[in-house]
């Protein structure tokens, strides 16, 4: 057997463990009650699909440091044999689980999974399906790596799209309803799912767009920067303006029950500026974070609340917050000192740990007089004149969230962003030109301090009520989960990963048990595929793709003078 064939073969067998797995989790049958295209595809079905794409995709990266260089036809045909490889092993797993009984060691090893798997047609017919249609959508999957760059990333683009669309339907249908849009959210969804139709069209707008920026985009942003400064400034606060219009209608378009969404994403966006600025900008990993935000909510409750059990000041809200961001990066100080010399992993352990340490403390007796304890503290008032509803409390997260983005944008190309991003490259050589590390990591700790403990005092006057168990390690973990998927460094990019790691599945409850296996499955794919995150910065795109280029463009060279023929590149 050749190389290339052994490689597709094993990435093959990968990709099926990979369906196995989801397969006898329940998340094939579970994600099967939700549709995909109303009447013609579900969501449970889409799953194996999409790793046999994957897999095929991966095998039709061919190695470059064999004898032959890689060309289109073996790219597809590396794609067919893994999609293949993944279909045959999930048809072996059918063939179990009808003739074997295995649900007592696996409880979703039934027959009801196996209908699924094999599309209702029976294990001869469904099993020649499972190969035949794996080894096409492994091809299918193969076939980006053949075809041109803007081609690729408008088809994978637009079927992540309308996915993602589909899975929508709770929000946007909800959307439509109450913008009396009801004849487009019944061309658009059906039983939960898109309409053939719906799907057609959303799919061939998504491309579109895709597309003609791809082949485009260039063009226009050209265009843009060759402007005068006044016209750039006047179209940039023009985009500006109509981006805060929507924001401010948001709650009355998406209604009441979906503003609670939208408020739990603002705060997550106000953590995630705060410790982006830590991370991001600072290249210091804080996996302790939490305690910022916890530090934020205490002290809220402790100033505001009438139930405070030490003493109760009764301020209202705007009156304390002053003196929460003053504890909050005392509190960051009081961390950011002793880590100084600490850098890397070490740095995220020693943070990891004054996390978990905070949380112990507001918790424990000894601090009950003043914290309340495991009892927590209750009757916090909301920020008037805003109330808890969520409408209401909406648009003060709203306002923090703005001024938040102001700030750290500010800060990011100010002196004091060059600084940080001087130490994120090489601290040793940021020092040695002259760059106080000592301050500026003080700097970084206290001002993401700040915004952090925003977010917790929001999130305190937002439920009324605060307990220590609210501040565990995935606060923090969600938090940086979500600026690493939407980009480091990037604005926007802390904003797409809140809406995507926290929005998303607050519309998907009733897949809620299969959350964190998400949340692994999604960063470890994008570790591979795009490091530098959805919506990364252009230093953090160069950092990582600074050779890529040079070296495709070399290796094709040489490849085609060899052989005379196409190559197939990253």
């Amino acid at each position: 057997m050749q190389p290339w064939m052994k490689r597709a073969a094993f990435l093959g067998l990968l990709g099926g463990f990979g369906a196995l797995h989801v397969s006898l989790v329940g998340m094939v049958g579970t994600f099967q009650a939700r549709d995909f295209i109303s009447g013609i595809v579900t969501v449970g079905s889409v799953l194996p699909m999409l790793i046999a794409i994957l897999v095929g995709w991966r095998a039709g990266i061919l190695q470059r440091d064999t004898d032959v260089a890689p060309t289109p036809s073996r790219a597809l045909a590396s794609g067919a044999v893994a999609g293949a490889v993944v279909g045959l092993v999930l048809a072996l797993l059918c063939v179990i689980i009808l003739n074997v009984d295995v649900d007592w060691i696996f409880v979703n090893a039934r027959p009801q999974l196996a209908e699924i798997l094999l599309f209702g047609q029976g294990i001869g017919v469904g099993s020649i399906i499972l190969i035949v249609g794996g080894a096409l959508l492994g091809a299918a999957g193969a076939a980006l790596n053949v075809v041109s760059g803007p081609v690729a990333r408008t088809v994978t683009i637009a079927a992540i799209v309308t996915l993602l669309v589909s899975l929508m339907e709770p929000f946007l249908g909800a959307v439509f309803r109450n913008l009396s849009l009801n004849v487009v959210d019944d061309f658009l969804y059906d039983r939960g799912g898109l309409t053939p139709i719906g799907f057609v069209l959303v799919y061939a707008l998504v491309a579109a767009g895709v597309y003609a920026w791809a082949t485009r985009g260039d063009r226009a942003r050209a265009r843009v920067e060759a402007m005068p400064p006044d016209r750039q400034r006047n179209l940039k606060l023009g985009a500006y303006g109509v981006i805060v219009v929507l924001l401010l209608l948001l709650p009355l378009i998406v209604g009441q029950r979906l503003s609670e969404v939208v408020g739990t994403v603002g705060i997550y966006v106000l953590l995630g500026l705060g410790l982006n600025i830590v991370v991001g900008f600072a290249g210091l990993l804080d996996l302790g974070y939490v305690a910022f935000y916890a530090v934020g909510a205490y002290v809220t409750a402790v100033l505001t609340s009438p139930a405070s059990p030490a003493f109760s000041p009764e301020l209202p809200f705007w009156g304390a917050l002053p003196f929460v961001i003053v504890a909050a990066a005392m509190v960051g100080l009081f961390v950011g000192a002793p880590v100084l010399r600490l850098r890397g992993d070490y740095l995220a352990i020693v943070t990891l740990g004054f996390g978990e340490i905070a949380r112990e403390i507001f918790k424990s007796q000894w601090a009950q007089p003043v914290t309340g304890g495991a009892q927590g503290i209750l009757s916090i008032p909301p920020p008037l004149p805003f109330d808890r509803d969520p409408q209401s409390i909406y648009y003060p997260i709203l306002f923090f969230c703005i001024l938040a983005a102001i700030g750290a944008s500010s800060l990011a190309a100010s002196r004091v962003g060059r600084a940080w991003n001087a130490m994120r490259e090489d601290e040793s050589v940021a020092e040695a030109t002259g760059v106080n590390t000592t301050y500026y990591k003080l700097l970084a700790f206290g001002l993401g301090a700040a915004f952090g403990c925003v977010s917790g005092a929001l999130f305190a006057a937002k439920i009324g009520v605060i307990f220590a168990d609210s501040f565990n390690i995935l606060v923090s973990i969600n938090a940086l989960a979500l600026i690493i998927l939407g980009g480091m460094g990037n604005i926007f990019g802390v904003v797409l990963g809140a809406l995507v790691l926290v929005g998303l599945p607050e519309f998907l409850r009733e897949f809620a048990e299969y959350r964190l296996l998400i949340y692994g499955a999604v960063l470890v794919i994008m570790m591979i595929l795009r490091p530098e995150g959805l919506l990364p910065s252009r230093v953090r795109r160069a950092e990582l793709h600074e050779d890529e280029g040079e070296d495709d463009a070399q290796y094709a060279a040489e490849a085609g003078e060899e052989t005379g023929k196409p190559v197939v590149t990253t």
